[in-house]
Parts: structure tokens; C-alpha cells; sequence
């Protein structure tokens, strides 16, 4: 394997794999394992709840028990509209696929609208943890807009059986701080939920 990777790096190949960081030392980081939610997570003020819904996120999937995550993200629908994501593969206009996809794949958990994981939540969300993304930007409108809107609540999340909820926030937007309240509000609605900080995605995106 080690061969493969050093041909396909080419003559960057002893650069990248041999280089050492002496800006931050490798001690001081928090590295990935089988305790990670014990370690890293547990000191924290964190309730059973929420220290639940990380550990799913960490022990499902292939890298189940690694301390790594792999999640399957697919914003369909509102903000890049199924059209220009799915058009060259129309069997991805099904919802069902896109979960399907993310187990077949061995992902960690699938992240996506409330449209699409509420579409099939009894189906597939005791077989693969959920990340619902409970706001949008509104590309349907002409011109566009750049604006994150709540789409979804976090009680409906936790209903269809959400283990987590995302949000993201264009920074630097004239509206980026009524986003930042309203996320921050969702947030803390999800930690007394059972979602908690850190099983709550957050993307941030610059405003345009």
C-alpha cells in the first residue's frame, strides 16, 4: 500500500510523507482512537443524551470504534435544487438512494435536508444515523439570493429520529448575524434535546 501511495505522489512523494511539523507540536494534539468519546468528550458538561448521540455517530460504519467519521453530505432540493446536483445521475432524485449510498458506502452517518431524510426516516433511521440540516440558502428565486433560512426545527429532527442537526452561516453576509442567533438558539434548543455541541454540524461558508 505504502509502495502504491509514494507512486501515485510521484516527486512529492518524500515531501508529504516524510514531513514533520515544527510549528505545532504532535503531542499536543488530540489523536483519533477507539476512547475518543471517553476522552475527549466525557469531561465536558455534556448530558447522557448527548454523550449517546456522539457515540453513535463514532461507532457506526466502517471506521466504527476509530475515532475517525466519515459522513455522506447531500444538500438536495432547496438550495442547489436536485437539477444541478443530480441531473447527470437521475437516480439520485430518489431520497431512499442517497441513504442507500451512504450505507453501502459504510459512512458514518448520512447529512442531508429535512425533505429528504424525512422522506424515509422510518425506513432507514434506526439502520443509519441522521444529520438534519435545518437551514438553507434560496437559489429558486431570481436574482439569488445569499441568504441562510430555517427550513426545519430541531424537535422535528429529533422526531424523525435525528441523531444531530447542521446548520450553516454565511460569514461576512449582511445577514450573517441574525444567523448566528438564530443558529445559536437552534444549537441550544439541540443541546437540551440530546444533540449537544459536538453532535451538532456546523458549515461555515464567506458571504458573497
Amino acid at each position: 500500500m505504502l509502495n502504491k501511495i509514494t507512486e501515485l505522489l510521484g516527486k512529492d512523494a518524500d515531501k508529504l510523507l516524510n514531513h514533520v511539523c515544527k510549528t505545532v507540536p504532535k503531542e499536543t494534539l488530540h489523536q483519533p482512537g477507539n476512547d475518543f468519546v471517553d476522552r475527549i468528550f466525557i469531561p465536558s458538561n455534556r448530558s447522557n443524551q448527548v454523550i449517546r448521540s456522539i457515540q453513535s455517530l463514532y461507532n457506526h460504519g466502517r471506521l466504527n470504534g476509530t475515532g475517525y467519521m466519515s459522513i455522506l453530505p447531500v444538500d438536495q432540493g432547496i438550495e442547489h435544487s436536485a437539477g444541478a446536483s443530480f441531473a447527470p445521475n437521475p437516480m439520485f432524485f430518489d431520497p431512499e438512494n442517497i441513504v442507500k449510498l451512504a450505507i453501502e458506502g459504510g459512512c458514518n452517518a448520512v447529512a442531508s435536508t429535512y425533505g429528504v431524510l424525512a422522506s424515509v426516516s422510518r425506513k432507514y433511521a434506526h439502520k443509519i444515523p441522521f444529520i438534519v440540516k435545518i437551514n438553507h440558502n434560496e437559489f429558486l428565486t431570481y436574482p439569488n439570493k445569499f441568504d441562510q433560512i430555517m427550513f426545519g426545527t430541531v424537535d422535528e429532527a429529533w422526531n424523525m429520529g435525528a441523531v444531530a442537526v447542521g446548520a450553516t452561516i454565511y460569514f461576512g453576509s449582511e445577514e450573517s448575524s441574525r444567523q448566528i442567533v438564530e443558529v445559536a438558539q437552534a444549537f441550544e434548543r439541540g443541546s437540551r434535546t440530546g444533540y449537544g455541541n459536538n453532535s451538532l454540524v456546523l458549515s461555515t461558508q464567506p458571504g458573497i
